[in-house]
């Protein structure tokens, strides 16, 4: 983790159809970056599903967190996220393995 500013290697670039927005995100999701993955998945009020590909991420924070359970908030049912092998973990150590929107991978 950079703790000197944002992951040169951080992306989160959202692809709008229709009602639908797919957000993929690469490097590290924490708390210099997390918001930007929130407002890549929520800048177009008309959406209603969102799908977060985190494969490609590398770390996974609180921060990280947060921000995905802010997204669960606003999209409801309508979330699915393709996790990493390291959000996987995170996830599991912070309960939330379970959630509906996360899938299997």
């Amino acid at each position: 983790m950079d703790q000197e500013g944002v992951d040169p290697d951080f992306t989160a670039t959202a692809a709008v159809t229709g009602d639908q927005v797919v957000v993929t995100v690469t490097g590290e999701v924490d708390m210099s970056t997390a918001d930007a993955m929130f407002r890549a998945a929520t800048d177009d009020p008309a959406t209603a599903q969102a799908t977060l590909d985190l494969r490609a991420v590398t770390f996974f924070d609180s921060a990280a967190i947060h921000a995905l359970l802010r997204l669960a908030e606003r999209y409801g049912a309508g979330l699915r996220v393709h996790p990493s092998a390291q959000v996987r973990r995170v996830l599991e150590i912070s309960g939330l393995s379970t959630q509906p929107w996360l899938l299997s991978e």
